[in-house]
């Protein structure tokens, strides 16, 4: 059987007359959206005219839930409780899932952004937190996560289904941690050399950490960032780079035809 996975992409990141991304460019290649709820990126406006584009291009719609940082895009670390946490995402779903409903669709799976993602890798009651409050809104989501880390874990202990998550552009640490965006090597610049980390994720399960050690890593979807310049193209490459390995491309929704 040929390997399958999941292209997703963090996007819906405009705010009122500010525009980020070529959101409509990266749609055409992936298969999953992780859209903007309001609290470190997009408004109103962007989060129904996204979840269009999203329905237009047959994407899965997902919600991209932060912390509350406009001014940081939301990667900047905050000291909420759990019991905090746990009120946020449940706000940012309802308010995704309002636009959905009216687009005639579903919401099918949640994914952290920023710090918020990070630190629900790393602690336990925050990822339980998240997981509770995807599990009390609908548990038929799917919830994104870094691979094998406490986010994961929490959604499996919820009882949810949960997609591992690599990332093609990022520098890893030798314990299956991104490194911090501020050092060398966190970012991957050149096209194919993202486009090679993908490949080699989606056969192999595997990736070279910025050490040069070999790290193993179950990925069941990879993100591209819809922040880049260069989104579209990124993804487009991915997209031809993943079909000429044969790998199948099919969003998490489809899980259940697996």
């Amino acid at each position: 059987m040929s390997p399958r996975i999941d292209l997703n992409s963090d996007i819906g990141e405009s705010f009122g007359a500010w525009r980020m991304g070529d959101d409509a460019g990266v749609l055409a290649h992936v298969t999953s959206a992780n859209i903007a709820c309001g609290f470190h990126a997009g408004d109103p406006a962007t989060m129904r005219d996204t979840v269009a584009l999203a329905v237009h291009h047959g994407v899965a719609v997902g919600a991209h839930v932060a912390l509350p940082d406009l001014q940081g895009f939301g990667r900047r670390e905050m000291r909420l409780s759990a019991a905090e946490v746990h009120a946020l995402t449940l706000y940012q779903l309802g308010a995704l899932a309002a636009f959905a409903h009216a687009a005639g669709q579903r919401l099918r799976h949640l994914k952290p952004h920023g710090a918020l993602y990070n630190m629900a890798a790393r602690e336990r009651a925050l990822a339980d937190a998240i997981a509770q409050a995807v599990r009390a809104f609908d548990p038929r989501l799917v919830l994104v996560g870094l691979a094998d880390s406490e986010l994961t874990h929490a959604g499996e202990r919820a009882g949810l289904a949960v997609a591992h998550e690599a990332f093609a552009d990022r520098g890893y640490a030798a314990d299956g941690t991104l490194l911090p965006r501020a050092e060398p090597g966190a970012l991957l610049d050149s096209p194919d050399e993202i486009a090679a980390q993908a490949v080699a994720l989606a056969t192999r399960g595997q990736l070279r950490t910025r050490a040069g050690t070999l790290l193993r890593l179950r990925a069941d979807t990879l993100c591209v960032h819809g922040d880049r310049a260069d989104a579209a193209r990124i993804a487009a490459q991915l997209r031809h780079a993943l079909d000429a390995a044969g790998v199948r491309v099919a969003s998490l929704a489809n899980e259940e035809s697996r």
